[in-house]
């Protein structure tokens, strides 16, 4: 194969890489403090969606809001979407206060346990309990874009 022959087959690979990164990949900029001191309101937060992502324990994470949740929640702009720590998945004990658990019982099969890094100022499992798997979007891979308000 020549050179010249192989440059349809480099570019179709690339835009097919670029096409598969658009549609794991998402920008989301932070609305609230829940999550403070970690990320801050406008802090722009690079993701990867489910089913690429596996959450772990102890990672930042998107995630659909609980229904009735309303404005109460601190979002990720442009959805109804939430970032929260992830603090237990099926199975492992729930933390303090999750709401209809009593503390250190199994988070049930199916379900995840969240946390705000703010626990002053977050709505989370403390007050939705559990949250069915399938609300859980994505895993942030980190920070983009700190928000200005934070640099000063």
């Amino acid at each position: 194969m020549t050179r010249g022959g192989a440059t349809p087959w480099i570019l179709g690979g690339a835009i097919a890489l670029l096409a598969a990164a658009r549609s794991s990949l998402l920008l989301i900029t932070v609305e609230g403090v829940s999550m403070e001191p970690t990320y801050a309101d406008g802090d722009l937060l690079l993701m990867v969606r489910r089913p690429l992502a596996r959450p772990r324990r102890g990672q930042a994470i998107v995630l659909r809001e609980p229904p009735g949740a309303g404005r109460a929640a601190p979002r990720a702009a442009g959805g109804p979407y939430a970032v929260k720590r992830l603090a237990a998945t099926s199975g492992q004990p729930s933390p303090a206060g999750t709401a209809g658990l009593p503390h250190r019982t199994p988070v049930p099969a199916g379900h995840v346990a969240v946390l705000g890094d703010n626990p002053a100022r977050s709505t989370d499992s403390r007050e939705w309990g559990p949250l069915r798997n399938d609300q859980v979007v994505g895993v942030i891979l980190g920070r983009v874009r700190r928000s200005e308000a934070a640099e000063d």
